[in-house]
Formats: structure tokens, sequence, C-alpha cells
């Protein structure tokens, strides 16, 4: 067997910062294609990472970054797309399209494995466009059977730099009180770490192909409780107010509506309006699987929510 040498793409992200270091310390080559090498430049620092800027939709590019690689990781995600059924053009192309053209350039390249993060949830009948773009995204994954997949679905994820308790530590700390749209939903969320862990530990391991792992931290959370979790550790927890459906429709209307990128759209309502916890009933692996032990969110997130009341002040002045 090849000694590891693989392609991340979506690797200068959130997830994929921290996976490639992990790969560094294991001295692991990753390749790390990108639209644009100063968003990924901060990633040339790790040892036997290499940033190139590349059309990571054009199969003639996909097959010769992908030639004498042992494995694809594909990280890329989008959260936002025009409103159309099953699902936007935005979702099509990030989501289903890309993972398809990886797939195919990998098996005219010979790279044996694949792995593919998905997301909890994904089911080509769900209530968004989001859920369902997932769905056939996984679809797409195994569409050649010379490529071993292995797929994540991933709750929420949190660490330093995350989506969700950062966004909802800076709302507190901007405003006296939260309008809060599916309060009562159930989230697991999974530290980041975790997640990163598992695409080291399933790369390693060949019986982990064309497997479907489920990626859940240890505790259970509605959205209200990470709401307040998540301005408790930031020093500013405020109240929430929880809306009711309709009305948070009408807000992320308004929202969708202002320039730049949305803070909520109705399709992120319809995602959050069903609980994101692992299913055991599905029968899929879990991270123990991979011999994880899993972080509480209760051990991370107030060391990086933590006000920093300097850096604060700056963020304040500047409007952020």
């Amino acid at each position: 067997m090849r000694d590891p040498n693989v392609v991340v793409f979506g690797g200068s992200g959130f997830i994929g910062s921290h996976l490639l270091a992990l790969l560094a310390q294991e001295s692991i080559p990753a390749l790390v294609p990108t639209r644009h090498f100063e968003r990924a430049r901060h990633l040339t620092t790790l040892p036997g990472v290499d940033v190139v800027e590349a059309n990571i939709h054009d199969d003639a590019t996909l097959r010769r970054l992908l030639e004498g690689r042992t494995a694809a990781i594909n990280l890329v995600g989008i959260l936002h797309a025009s409103r159309v059924h099953p699902y936007g053009p935005e979702f099509r192309r990030a989501h289903v399209d890309l993972p398809r053209r990886i797939v195919e350039a990998c098996a005219v390249s010979k790279v044996p494995r694949y792995l593919h993060m998905s997301a909890l949830g994904a089911n080509v009948n769900g209530p968004s466009m989001y859920t369902r773009s997932k769905a056939d995204g996984e679809l797409a994954a195994r569409s050649r059977s010379e490529v071993a997949a292995t797929i994540f679905r991933p709750s929420v994820v949190f660490g330093p730099g995350d989506h969700l308790l950062t966004m909802f530590a800076r709302l507190q700390r901007r405003f006296p009180v939260i309008p809060l749209a599916c309060a009562s939903t159930a989230y697991q969320p999974v530290y980041v770490g975790d997640v990163a862990t598992a695409f080291l530990h399933a790369l390693g391991d060949a019986h982990a192909s064309h497997h479907v792992y489920q990626l859940g931290g240890p505790n259970i959370y509605t959205l209200a409780e990470l709401v307040r979790l998540a301005g408790r550790y930031a020093g500013c927890e405020r109240p929430i107010v929880e809306l009711p459906l309709s009305l948070a429709r009408l807000q992320a209307r308004v929202f969708e509506l202002l320039p730049g990128e949305p803070l909520l759209t109705r399709d992120n309502i319809d995602t959050m309006s069903v609980d994101n916890v692992l299913d055991p009933a599905i029968g899929d692996l879990t991270a123990a699987a991979l011999g994880i032990k899993l972080t509480p969110l209760e051990a991370v997130a107030p060391h990086y929510l933590a006000p920093n009341e300097p850096l604060d002040r700056l963020r304040t002045r500047a409007g952020r």
C-alpha cells in the first residue's frame, strides 16, 4: 500500500484548517486547491501542505490535481442558494456536481479513496434544499464503484472560528434581546478536532471504505440552550424571544433581501425545523467506531468565546 498523499478540496475553511494541521503532524503530504491563494496562505506554514490556485470545477484540472494521489478529501459546502425545487443551482454545483466530478477524476487518475463531507439530516425528501442537495451529494460520492467512498454526516460543528456559537456570541454583544427561530430544535454539536480526527483515522483505515459515519458530540442541546451558553461564555448572555415559524420565515425573507451574505434564509429555517441528532435506527457507524473519544462543548467553548475586552472594543468600533 502506498503512503498517503492527498488532495483536500475546501481545505482553507474551518474544518479543513484543522484537518490539514493533523495531516501535517502525521507527515501526510496534502495539496489544497483554492480559487484565491490569499485565503489559504495561512496553510502554507504547515509542513507538507502545498496550496495552488485552481478551478476545481474543471474536469481536466481535477485529473491533474489528483494524479499520483492516494485519496481525495472533499470538505466543500455552502449554506445558501437560490430557491428552486429540489434545490438551487449553487447547491447543485457545490454539493452534487462537484463530488461527482471529483469521483470521476479519481476513477480516471486511479485514486482509490474518496472521503466526503455530508451533513446530519441529509435526505432526498428532506425539508430543505440544503438537506436534499447533501443527500444527492452522497449518491454522487458513491457513483463509481472503483473509488471507495467514506461519508461523514456531522451535526453542527463547534470550535475556534466556528459559525454558530461565535455568531450567537457576537449577536449578544451587540443586541439586548435575541429573537430566535426554531428555539426548541435539538442539536448534537461535535468538536471540530473530533471531526478532523475522524477523517484522519478513516484515511488510515481501509475498513472505513464504503461506510457512513454519523458524527455528533456527547451531549444534546436545544438551539436556545446553545445560544444561552454562547452568551454566557462570552460574558453577555441576553434574553431570548422565541419566534413562531411564520414570523421567523418573514424575518429570513427580509435578510435575503439585504445586500451581501444573508444572516439567515428561509431554507436555513427549513433545515432548522427538524432535530439534528444522531439516529441509531439508521445503522450508520459513529465516531466510536474510529476510536475517537468525543470532546464536550463545555471543555472547549468557554476558551474561545471568552470576552477579550480590548479586542471587543475594536470590533465594536469597526461595526463587527
